[in-house]
């Protein structure tokens, strides 16, 4: 017998006495059967909201199989990108009715991101999404075999995975094709990481759309997504310039807003402006980057919309739907840090 002071927990005989009805015919509402009459199932939800009753999730899961739950296994949740993912991941799965459970990795190897998935499977998620863009982590992906879908998200198209993406290849080829536009002769390139599948995607769009152009493809500088990198890489070209080595710096694209933060502060501490020395291209849209100064140039990628096309995925593999998501494409939005080129003295 409980003791007094501990309240009963409300049940599904607690709505059914509010609501006039059956036991079978409250369970029926929760559990969404469509079976139920309008009348009726306005007011079970009336009486469930009167008497703030929760549903049990296990014994939900009991009786439907599902436990509304999705697992989502990612890796450097403190870069923009991936933490722009989970939310729009998470977002899309609560308009959905499902929660979303995470695991972060702490290294990206494939024994890691084996162990996470198996995890989930034990806890019975309905779902697994696995958001990681780098190493063994993305090559494993592609051997799993899981007993409950697995969906792929930022690893580009993979015939033999479900995958969801916003096209990297695009979004660097739209950065160097605005450049060269504005006449420049060439657009030298800031990567991200060698291990990164997002930066060997730039690096890609980047390169092919200046073969198409038939324009010099520079000697490309590396970096770590992060500002100082972006830093060191603006004085690298700072002294490519000096010393006249390699086609004439008057574009970069850069792989990424924080690394192109960095470059923009290497490039004032040497006395050259932006545009009217050298124009600048990001990738991201980071919150920040209209009030850079000057405000940056870069390419949008819709994290939203990533997120919804994921979770959509993840419902149509589970109502046995054979569906595939097209790429998210971003798009480039133009600001204050690129101009024509000035032919210099």
């Amino acid at each position: 017998m409980l003791p007094e002071s501990v309240p009963r927990a409300l049940g599904l005989s607690d709505v059914a006495a509010r609501a006039g009805v059956s036991h079978q015919t409250v369970s029926r509402v929760v559990n969404g059967h469509p079976n139920v009459a309008p009348s009726t199932r306005e007011r079970v939800q009336r009486a469930i909201a009167e008497l703030g009753y929760r549903p049990n999730a296990a014994a939900r899961a009991l009786v439907t199989g599902s436990t509304r739950t999705l697992g989502l296994v990612t890796s450097h949740i403190n870069q923009y990108g991936p933490a722009q993912t989970l939310l729009g991941l998470e977002k899309a799965a609560r308009a959905a009715g499902y929660s979303l459970s995470v695991a972060v990795l702490d290294e990206d190897s494939e024994v890691a991101m084996r162990e996470a998935v198996d995890r989930f499977v034990a806890q019975s998620v309905d779902a697994v999404i696995a958001l990681s863009t780098y190493g063994q982590a993305v090559e494993a992906l592609r051997r799993f075999e899981s007993p409950v879908p697995l969906i792929a998200v930022q690893v580009g198209r993979d015939e033999a995975r479900p995958t969801v993406w916003v096209d990297q290849e695009v979004g660097a080829a739209l950065a160097t094709r605005h450049l060269l536009e504005l006449g420049h002769r060439t657009v030298h390139h800031v990567t991200g990481p060698t291990d990164s599948m997002e930066a060997r995607g730039r690096l890609v769009g980047w390169r092919s759309e200046l073969l198409a152009a038939g324009a010099p493809v520079p000697e490309v500088v590396c970096g770590d997504w992060w500002p100082q990198s972006g830093h060191d890489a603006g004085r690298e070209l700072v002294a490519r310039m000096q010393h006249g080595v390699g086609p004439e710096v008057t574009a970069v694209f850069v792989a990424n807003d924080q690394m192109a933060l960095g470059l923009l502060n290497a490039l004032h501490d040497a006395g050259l402006s932006v545009p009217g020395d050298i124009s600048v291209v990001g990738f991201d849209d980071v919150p920040e980057a209209g009030y850079f100064t000057p405000p940056l140039t870069t390419v949008r990628q819709d994290f939203a919309e990533l997120g919804r096309r994921g979770v959509q995925l993840v419902l149509a593999r589970l109502s046995g739907q054979a569906a595939e998501a097209e790429p998210v494409l971003p798009r480039l939005v133009v600001r204050s840090t690129t101009g024509p080129v000035h032919p210099r003295g």
